[in-house]
């Protein structure tokens, strides 16, 4: 396996494993890997002839109160573990310069499917992750790029951009992946103390409860929202964010008696540590 730190270099490699007719996969990540990157890897793999990962922690698509500074590091051990999936190339930045060079002005705002949910609380968010994904096709020139369920509202925010720019890329949906005992694997769930990890998995449980009386009928919005709430209540050191469902694909608000597809999300802070977590509720019939 190969580590490119140069836009350039990897531009040339990716232009002449084209030439050659062979098919890109890539998996945009920023770094400290666990087996949930791993998955995605290994789905790119499977489909792909050769794979790029690239790992930068963005600095654009943190607020400047959030956890750039704190968020974990280790090129070393994630360059083994994406070799030990197969990937063939990692795109490792040698600085924020080689993306964002001097005198970068141009962003990329995704409207509507940005705006609820995370982006309440994180309203430059995904304007940093719509645009370093977009300079990162461009770079890593991939025929298809492979983004986890976990962050769905990141997912729909870059199928959006991809659609509405015309990129000539498939997006590829990648299931969440979850500890033993539910919790939705993530590289921030290292900062949690001891007594918050175990409250954690509440998160799944809340979830699963809702699930589990949607599957058995249930159709009151607010009936399944006040369950997710509930199971939340029993993880005392949590903290809310939001908890909501939104109609799929827009994330329009779902009405009172949802139909269809519905992405039921939350986030919850544990101390300084916000986790996130979501299912797709499929309603069938008429509201």
């Amino acid at each position: 396996m190969k580590i490119v730190e140069r836009t350039a270099e990897m531009q040339a490699w990716s232009r002449a494993r084209r030439r050659e007719g062979l098919t890109i996969g890539f998996v945009p990540t920023m770094g400290y890997l666990h087996d949930g990157h791993l998955e995605l890897m290994r789905l790119a793999r499977a489909k792909a002839d050769v794979t790029v990962a690239s790992i930068f922690v963005n600095p654009t698509q943190f607020a400047p109160n959030e956890d750039f500074a704190r968020y974990p590091r280790d090129l070393a051990r994630d360059a083994a573990m994406a070799e030990s999936v197969g990937v063939d190339i990692v795109f490792h930045p040698a600085d924020a310069a080689e993306i964002y060079p001097a005198g970068f002005q141009t962003s990329i705002a995704v409207s509507e499917v940005s705006q609820p949910l995370c982006g309440v609380s994180r309203p430059t968010h995904f304007g940093g992750v719509a645009t370093v994904c977009a300079k990162l096709f461009h770079i890593a020139m991939p025929h298809f790029a492979v983004f986890g369920e976990k962050d769905y509202q990141q997912l729909l925010v870059i199928e959006r951009m991809v659609a509405d720019l015309n990129m000539d890329l498939e997006i590829v949906h990648g299931p969440t992946v979850r500890e033993a005992d539910g919790l939705a694997m993530s590289s921030r769930n290292k900062h949690l103390t001891p007594d918050q990890r175990r409250q954690a998995p509440a998160l799944m449980r809340s979830l699963r409860r809702a699930r589990d009386l949607a599957a058995g009928g249930e159709r009151d919005r607010d009936k399944l929202l006040g369950a997710v709430r509930a199971v939340l209540a029993e993880a005392p050191l949590g903290r809310i964010d939001y908890v909501e469902m939104r109609e799929l694909p827009n994330l329009s608000p779902a009405p009172a008696r949802p139909a269809g597809e519905c992405l039921l999300a939350l986030a919850v802070f544990f101390g300084a540590t916000r986790l996130i977590d979501n299912h797709v509720l499929q309603f069938t019939g008429t509201a």
